[in-house]
Order: C-alpha cells, then sequence, then structure tokens
C-alpha cells in the first residue's frame, strides 16, 4: 500500500531476472463445483451469467436486476514480472476451483511496465480479459500507477490506453475500469481533477461499465496522510456509474482504517480492489483475525474485495508457493499455496448469494 511495498516488488523483479466460513447451502447451490476443479464453470453457472452488467445504485453494486451484489476475487501481480502465473491453468483453477467472480489486471505503468512497452502491455491486459470472459469472470482494468504518486503524470498515457481498451471491448458486460491505483503525495481535488478528465475518455466509448477511481493516500480515502473520508464526500466526482476504491493490509492498518473503510460506505460507493493479510509491504506475519474483522465488515455492507496476489512472489502475501509459476502448477486445491493462499481461496470460494 505504501511504496516499501514497491522497493520490495522491485527487488524481487531483479532477483527473478537473475535467476472463516464455509460455503452456505445457498452459495453452493448458486455455484456448483465442477467434476473437474481446475475446468472453468459452465458458462451459465458463471458469476457474469448471473449478474450480467453491473451498474453503481446508491452506494452499492448492483447486477442487472437492480440486486446488491458482492464480488471476491484476485489481483494479478505486476503482469511485467508475473504473467507466467496468469496462464490458461492458473485461470481456470481461479474459475473453477476457486470460484472467483473477479480478476483484476494490474498493468503497472512505470517499474518496468506499460511505459517501457505499451504495444506489449495494452495487447496483454487484451489477452487476460479475454481469458477472463472466456471464463465468465468480472475483470477489472487496472492502471496501477505507484510512483510518481501523481496520477497527473501518466495522463497522456492514460487516455491513449483506456482509450484503446474500451474500444477493444465496448460490447463486453464484464469490464470495470480502475483509473488509479495507489495516488500519494497529491490533493483529493487533483485526484478528481485526472478522474474528470478520464473517465469521459471512457464514456464516450464504453457507456454502461463501472469506473473504480483511486482515493487520496495510497487509496486509504486519506487516512494514511491524516485525511478522513468526508474530503470525498464533501466533493465527490463529477460522473455517474462511479465507485471510488479503498485499500488496507491487515496487520499494518487497524481499526482506524477500518472504521473509515466502515463510514465511507454507508455515504459513497466503495470497492477493495487491493488488501492483504500482512502489512503494507506484503510481507512478514499474516493477522488473519484482523483481517477476519474487515471481510465480515465488508460481507455486512456488500462491499466487492479483490485480494492481493495471484503470483508466486516470494512474500507472504503472494498465494503460491515460489516456483509454482514457473513451474506451470499445479493451481488447484491446498497444495500449492501457502497460508495466506489457503486462507485467502476459502473466502473468495464462499459465494455471494447472487
Amino acid at each position: 500500500m505504501r511504496p516499501v511495498r514497491l522497493a520490495a516488488t522491485l527487488a524481487t523483479a531483479l532477483v527473478a531476472a537473475v535467476v472463516s466460513a464455509a460455503p452456505s447451502a445457498t452459495a453452493t447451490a448458486a455455484r456448483s463445483t465442477p467434476a473437474n476443479p481446475a475446468a472453468p464453470r459452465p458458462a451459465a453457472d458463471s458469476p457474469v451469467a448471473a449478474n450480467g452488467q453491473l451498474t453503481v445504485c446508491g452506494t452499492k453494486l448492483c447486477n442487472q436486476n437492480g440486486k446488491a451484489i458482492q464480488l471476491r476475487g484476485m489481483s494479478s501481480h505486476g503482469t511485467q514480472w508475473y504473467a507466467n502465473c496468469l496462464t490458461d491453468g492458473s485461470l481456470d483453477a481461479l474459475a473453477g476451483d476457486w470460484k472467483a467472480d473477479v480478476l483484476r489486471v494490474s498493468t503497472y505503468v512505470q517499474e518496468g511496465g506499460y511505459e517501457t512497452n505499451p504495444r506489449k502491455f495494452t495487447d496483454l491486459a487484451h489477452s487476460l480479459i479475454e481469458k477472463a470472459t472466456a471464463r465468465g469472470m468480472y475483470v477489472i482494468v487496472d492502471w496501477h500507477m505507484l510512483d510518481p504518486g501523481d496520477p497527473h503524470a501518466n495522463l497522456a498515457k492514460a487516455k491513449t490506453f483506456f482509450t484503446e481498451i474500451a474500444q477493444r471491448h465496448k460490447g463486453k458486460n464484464n469490464v470495470l475500469y480502475e483509473i488509479a491505483n495507489e495516488p500519494s503525495g497529491v490533493s483529493w481535488s487533483r485526484i478528481k481533477s485526472y478522474a474528470e478528465q478520464i473517465i469521459p475518455v471512457i464514456r464516450n466509448i464504453d457507456g454502461d461499465a463501472p469506473v473504480l477511481v483511486g482515493t487520496r493516500a495510497w487509496s486509504s480515502f486519506g487516512v494514511s496522510e491524516d485525511g478522513s473520508e468526508t474530503e470525498v464526500v464533501n466533493n465527490p466526482v463529477k460522473a455517474g456509474n462511479i465507485m471510488y476504491t479503498f485499500h488496507f493490509y491487515a496487520f499494518s492498518h487497524r481499526e482506524e482504517y477500518l472504521n473509515t473503510l466502515s463510514r465511507a460506505a454507508d455515504k459513497l460507493p466503495v470497492f477493495v480492489t487491493e488488501f492483504g493479510t500482512q502489512n503494507y509491504a506484503g510481507e512478514g506475519s499474516n493477522d488473519f483475525p484482523m483481517s477476519q474483522k474487515y471481510l465480515d465488515l465488508m460481507a455486512s455492507k456488500k462491499i466487492s474485495w479483490v485480494n492481493w496476489n495471484f503470483s508466486d512472489d516470494n512474500r507472504t502475501g503472494a498465494v503460491f508457493k515460489s516456483g509454482t509459476c514457473n513451474a506451470n502448477g499445479p493451481w488447484t486445491g491446498t497444495g500449492p499455496l501457502k497460508p495466506a493462499g489457503t486462507w485467502i481461496r476459502d473466502r473468495v470460494r464462499s459465494a455471494d448469494d447472487f
């Protein structure tokens, strides 16, 4: 959630270059397990088939029938480092074995990502959107700006990226656009200004898809820089069908953050597009009790969430054991998973009642 994670991530990239609830009866009936747990669900049994085009209604995310729902799923790590963790086999497992509703595709802008080869990373995002679509999952197209923390620094690049992505996928009903991962060191008014320039770029092409707007101080509603959600409540983005993002790492972000999320979700549509059970670098011990407090709150308020991250990075927050992706699996069950992976898989599998 903070720059420490970036430094650690870069270190991993360099190394790589050199070398609690069981599913309810309702949920089980809503999404039966395929005979082959790695196989994608039948189209008629998928989250997208059940919910169709999503729309923001009041403070909730609602399906095509106007019912408030909660999506649960996983975020990729940076695709410049861990594309080998996003294979047909791993995505089959995410859809079929994990029963995930949503995949977040994280296209870093800097840190060896998009700006180094826009064609490559746009095409990679496109490919992963298609793969998620084929498996009946929703997909969040994450413009993973991190450093610099001012989203205006990448405004022109963002317009180019989202124009092409929207043009390619405007006919789909399963795409959500996350336009700024974790703004930092800038005012909310600055972030709002960016959003009000990017959202029309998407809307002019894809008028139906929800847009997710990052909040101040690494998407904490300003709490990590001594702010609060009131700055957004009092000065919302001038656009419809949008949600605001909140990120937390349970070991580091305690009751102040939990209470902020609770208050914000009562007044604003919120989507938790990134969280971990560890510290804000995705490292160290898992705090499962605090994480469960967050999950209980999000379930009670129908706040959709995505966990960081679906890779085999050496940190505790990556769900797969190191070496799993280079070995191309195995992907299913708990055998290839770290403790955080086992814990989060259980909770992704306990589906909302669509």
